[in-house]
């Protein structure tokens, strides 16, 4: 058996490229010849001046918003975006190296179509069956420094899928998915260089990554934002699953997760509380006897309050105990409580009040983190005040200790459809500035 092997050059000979030079004329003229299998191996930049992607740098951060979709990530000056094109990336692949002074370079339109036209170019000026390439440079996440990846793909089987088969111990393997294209992509960069004048590279000996077809192209290594875990920088997630929690009333069937609860109560009880406490108690309601039987016992307080208490007719008394099915319809409930054991002793009833207050402020933090950690894990939820009005009750049917005051009711669940987007508000109407 012969032992694996590849050879990868750069191809020498290709002049300065101007908007509308045609790439595979230049490259076939470069030599040497081009062989079926071999796999060609092209810096974006050249395809971008090709194409005519340079414009006039007046306003780097102008062209960047252009190319951009979405902030990923923001350090100071660098921005991590996401392009028109799916692709994650610093700058929005706005370049200003390897261009005329006072320009910039963008990425090509469509990487995959320049890749595809590169590719059809070759077979009719040298009958050769080629894989194509268009690559750049990227950071990565949790790595120093820099390589290149594909961009745009045409013929070559960007990604491998391994799983099924087995390891030289006979282990199955179940999510390794190569990407080939990238690796390729880097194995060329170490030949071109990044300012040596050698945009183009030809890996030869890898035939079986070559297809007939053009293939997916690049676009089949962009992850779906749905099975993306790093989508955001760590300040951006904070930011956003503050202001994407949104308050959730109908829920699909799918069970919860109670690690995922337990979760979001440890990051709950990590708000801020007086005198060094922890006030905070929560009772987690996962047997659906356990939910019904509550809230049955709640419904009933609430009725009887607003015939005996509030004259209600009974539509009007339907009317309102509505407003709990939110509750029913979720498949797990948590009570949050305030536990003030810690609270300073006054005599006075205005020092005794505001010490309290102090608690039940503690409270609205530690629920806020609960319901934002929540939101952190897919789970939707809706806070209702309900035991806050039938406290004795609630006490009673957990068994709660006399000194846990329920504050509200929390349901939870998946949600049933995507939260809307909440329109901004700005902070001008919500402060005084002294």
């Amino acid at each position: 058996m012969s032992t694996p092997s590849y050879r990868v050059w750069a191809l020498s000979g290709i002049p300065e490229v101007r908007p509308g030079d045609d790439l595979a004329k230049l490259v076939a003229g470069a030599g040497p010849e081009l062989a079926d299998g071999d796999v060609l191996v092209v810096t974006s930049k050249i395809v971008s001046k090709a194409e005519g992607r340079i414009v006039r740098a007046d306003d780097r951060e102008a062209a960047i918003d252009a190319e951009s979709v979405r902030l990923v990530a923001r350090r100071g000056a660098t921005r991590i975006v996401e392009t028109r094109h799916g692709l994650v990336m610093a700058a929005a692949g706005v370049d200003a190296s390897n261009t005329e002074a006072g320009t910039v370079l963008l990425l090509p339109e469509d990487p995959d179509a320049s890749a595809r036209a590169l590719r059809a170019g070759l077979r009719e000026a040298l009958g050769v069956e080629v894989g194509v390439l268009v690559t750049d440079t990227f950071g990565r996440p949790w790595r120093n420094g820099v390589t290149d990846v594909s961009i745009g793909a045409a013929g070559v089987r960007v990604l491998d899928d391994l799983r099924g088969s087995h390891d030289t111990h006979g282990n199955e393997l179940e999510a390794t998915v190569v990407a080939t294209a990238d690796e390729l992509a880097a194995a060329g960069e170490l030949v071109k260089g990044k300012a040596d004048g050698l945009p183009v590279a030809v890996v030869r000996g890898l035939g079986h990554l070559v297809s007939g077809g053009d293939g997916a192209g690049a676009r089949a290594l962009v992850r779906d934002a749905a099975q993306d875990m790093f989508r955001l920088g760590t300040s951006e997630a904070i930011r956003e699953a503050v202001t994407r929690r949104r308050t959730v009333r109908e829920f699909t069937a799918e069970p919860v997760d109670p690690a995922a609860v337990r979760r979001a109560v440890g990051a709950a009880v990590t708000a801020p509380a007086p005198h060094h406490t922890t006030p905070w108690r929560f009772v987690l309601l996962e047997s659906a006897g356990a939910r019904i039987g509550l809230l049955d016992a709640m419904r009933g307080a609430w009725e009887r309050d607003l015939r005996e208490l509030s004259g209600f007719t009974q539509e009007s008394i339907a009317k309102r105990v509505r407003r709990g099915d939110v509750l029913y319809r979720a498949p797990y409930l948590a009570v949050p409580c305030l536990e003030t054991s810690g609270a300073h002793d006054y005599p006075d009833a205005g020092r005794a009040a505001a010490e309290r207050e102090m608690f039940v402020v503690a409270m609205g933090a530690g629920v806020q983190n609960f319901l934002v950690a929540l939101a952190a894990e897919g789970l939707g939820s809706a806070w209702v005040s309900s035991t806050m009005f039938c406290r004795e009750v609630v006490r009673e049917v957990l068994g709660l200790p006399a000194g846990w005051d329920p504050m509200g009711c929390v349901a939870i669940g998946h949600p049933a459809t995507e939260p809307g987007v909440r329109a901004a508000r700005a902070p001008e109407g919500f402060v005084e500035v002294r």
